[in-house]
């Protein structure tokens, strides 16, 4: 026989549930500190391609420029900007739909006659999980030259309003966890809680939060998705574009079943609550029955048999009533689920047709176990006399919510993954990885949950048996026990006038000092709540059940923040595809100045000699150029000329002139040097040290 570890105090276990609490506020603002450092949402859509390429350098301009993407994306007219290198536009303005079959491409024109030199094309989309996505690159005309075009340093999707709507996010998230989670343990796990107040509040408060939540990314889209300024939330015609997307539609279909949702929480917490409150039992399946004194009290003018067949009658009626909710509510809920799946990563990607329903299946699993964890803190925390059967109940639907979470997770993680260095080698992957691990924990907690559950139990039957053992010994002591009652009455009288009398006395002062009244009242309520609390203390099991769920609330609040961000993340399988394009570009080279010594022998007098060449970062774009020109005795040569070119034969780029000025005896400078692709660059540098002795020299570098 094991020994069983003894059971904390129920002054130990009050402090450390006292203590839980900051842990929660503790957690929340860490999460807001998560949201505040995070970055902004990498979305599923990449550009795959363009014309002119990023860095050419083409002849003549061309009469537009196209994009091509991954996959599908919401462009508008002024998504693609072109831009001269004074910072003018230069395209029309009006894009153009090039899209055919798989092929996702969309193009601008530009005006006739642009000079020479380098333009900044500038793009920005929504993407078709419902994310931002922008970027820009450089091409050049004849040849590359300085530009005054600032890229802008902030994704689409970041700062402050990514941050707001990222909150908006988990709150939405948070309400829908709470609104469903909180109905389904009503429904399935308590039904007498449909008329407990503490449990009404939850609910409600969830679906408030979710509406609230909905509303804000609904007016912060527009600003979310483009100039990212807060004052454009206010700008009637973006919200009508918001509302002509997929995103925007879901968004409304979201708020008109919450409408719905009102109308199943106002008769849940209405006709439904009523029925169950004038009920007086409640079986071990969750069904319910009508009191003997409810039936006596409803049907004291009929006969004993009509009053049997009404109360069965009301019986059948509130189940009826219970069942329809459960369908209804169930209906909702999957409805509200669905709007996050044909919006966002489900409807992307591989098999949309069998992720959507199963991204469905999960939201419904992760809202039905922590939402109803939730339901039974609050439970636990504000209401006394909960049933072991319920705690029970909740213990199987949880159990069967982690395996429909469990099934439904290891198809969205081979879906999004697509392989396991995307594991270890993404952000989704890593992100995932910690969401698992949460999970593991999360079950952990709820297995120590389960054993506190049955110590509940245990104690429970042990009362029931002292129960039964004192109503033995009252019939084996039958006398004993009339003399005991006989006593116990009078003591209960006497106490009972005296009672009387103080009461009267306190009603007369009430009557006299409205005041004292008042007083008197809040001493009551004090009262009654001091000694309810002494109730759900003095079980040592059920303290230890409250203090292990909130463990497992405050390890939920970080589970949804987590997959908040994993929802706004790229999934694994196309960075990894992106990263595929890059890596196919050419040779990663890291950023650092190339320093080379080339060495000339033009044949004339004072002919021979060296070039030191210092190319600064060394990487695409502009650069800044030295050359230093050093004779035979190693001291300065001041060259009558000197000429430099950079040409990427890969790519037939080149040969691009630099033509340097001289600083000082031996050295020459040049800045913005553009290099517009990476690769080998093979640079020529010629001299001349007379009127007819000349060189070329020529060496090859990796620029980065």
């Amino acid at each position: 026989m094991t020994a069983t570890a003894p059971a904390p105090s129920p002054a130990r276990a009050a402090r450390a549930t006292a203590r839980l609490p900051r842990l929660v506020l503790v957690l929340a603002a860490l999460l807001a500190a998560l949201f505040a450092a995070a970055a902004p949402a990498s979305a599923h859509a990449a550009l795959t391609a363009s014309d002119p390429q990023d860095g050419a350098v083409v002849a003549t301009a061309p009469a537009q420029v196209t994009l091509s993407f991954s996959e599908q994306v919401a462009m508008g007219d002024d998504s693609i900007r072109v831009m001269d290198p004074a910072g003018k536009r230069v395209d029309t303005g009006e894009l153009r739909d090039m899209c055919s079959g798989s092929t996702v491409r969309y193009g601008t024109a530009l005006h006739s006659g642009l000079p020479d030199g380098t333009y900044t094309v500038a793009w920005q989309a929504v993407s078709a999980d419902s994310h931002p996505v922008s970027g820009a690159f450089t091409f050049s005309v004849g040849a590359p030259s300085a530009t005054s075009v600032a890229l802008p340093d902030q994704q689409a999707g970041g700062g402050p309003v990514g941050i707001a709507y990222g909150i908006a996010r988990y709150a939405a998230y948070a309400g829908f966890t709470v609104l469903v989670g909180g109905g389904a343990f009503i429904l399935l796990c308590w039904r007498r809680g449909a008329a407990e107040r503490s449990l009404q509040k939850l609910v409600v408060r969830g679906w408030v939060t979710l509406t609230a939540a909905t509303l804000a990314m609904l007016v912060l889209r527009t600003p979310y998705t483009g100039s990212g300024k807060f004052a454009d939330a206010f700008d009637l015609d973006g919200l009508r574009a918001v509302l002509d997307t997929k995103t925007g539609a879901s968004f409304v279909s979201r708020l008109l079943l919450l409408g719905a949702a009102a109308l199943f929480i106002a008769v849940l917490f209405g006709a439904y609550a009523r029925r169950q409150k004038a009920s007086g039992t409640e079986g071990a399946d969750g069904s319910t029955g009508v009191s003997a004194d409810a039936s006596a009290d409803v049907f004291a003018d009929v006969s004993a048999d009509d009053a049997a067949s009404a109360a069965e009658a009301a019986k059948k009626e509130t189940s009826d009533l219970g069942f329809g909710l459960a369908i209804g509510g169930t209906v909702v809920a999957g409805g509200i689920a669905a709007t996050w799946a044909l919006a966002e990563h489900a409807s992307t990607g591989i098999q949309p047709g069998i992720a959507m329903p199963v991204d469905v299946l999960h939201l419904l699993a992760v809202a039905t176990w922590l939402g109803g964890l939730v339901a039974l803190l609050v439970t636990l925390h504000k209401v006394p006399d909960i049933e072991r059967e319920a705690v029970r109940r909740f213990s199987k639907v949880a159990f069967t919510s982690v395996l429909v979470l469990a099934a439904t997770g290891i198809y969205q993680s081979w879906r999004q993954l697509g392989s396991w260095s995307a594991l270890t080698d993404t952000s989704y992957g890593r992100l995932l990885m910690i969401k698992v691990g949460l999970v593991a924990v999360l079950i952990a907690i709820a297995y120590v949950s389960r054993k506190w559950t049955g110590r509940l139990g245990a104690a429970g039957r042990a009362e029931d048996a002292e129960v039964s053992a004192e109503e033995h010994a009252a019939v084996t002591a039958g006398a004993d026990v009339s003399r005991e009652t006989a006593d116990v009455s009078r003591e209960t009288a006497s106490g009972t006038a005296g009672s009387g009398a103080d009461a009267a006395v306190e009603a007369s002062d009430a009557e006299a000092d409205p005041r004292r009244a008042a007083q008197l009242a809040r001493q009551r309520a004090a009262r009654d709540k001091a000694r309810e609390k002494q109730v759900r203390d003095a079980d040592p099991g059920r303290a230890g059940l409250r203090r292990s769920v909130l463990a497992e609330a405050g390890v939920a609040v970080v589970l949804l923040a987590v997959t908040t961000v994993l929802t706004s993340t790229e999934p694994g399988r196309a960075a990894e595809q992106e990263t595929g394009r890059s890596s196919s570009a050419g040779p990663a080279v890291p950023n650092r100045a190339v320093k080379i010594t080339l060495p000339f022998d033009t044949g004339g007098q004072n002919g021979k000699g060296s070039v030191r060449l210092e190319l600064d970062p060394g990487r695409v774009g502009a650069n800044t150029l030295h050359l230093w020109a050093d004779g035979a005795d190693g001291k300065p040569l001041d060259l009558p000329e000197i000429k430099i070119s950079f040409t990427l034969e890969a790519k037939e780029i080149g040969p691009l002139p630099v033509a340097p000025d001289r600083d000082a005896p031996g050295h020459w400078s040049a800045t913005g040097v553009q290099l517009p692709l990476a690769g080998d660059w093979r640079i020529d540098v010629t001299v001349r040290t007379s009127d007819i002795d000349q060189t070329t020299v020529q060496k090859n570098v990796k620029i980065g």
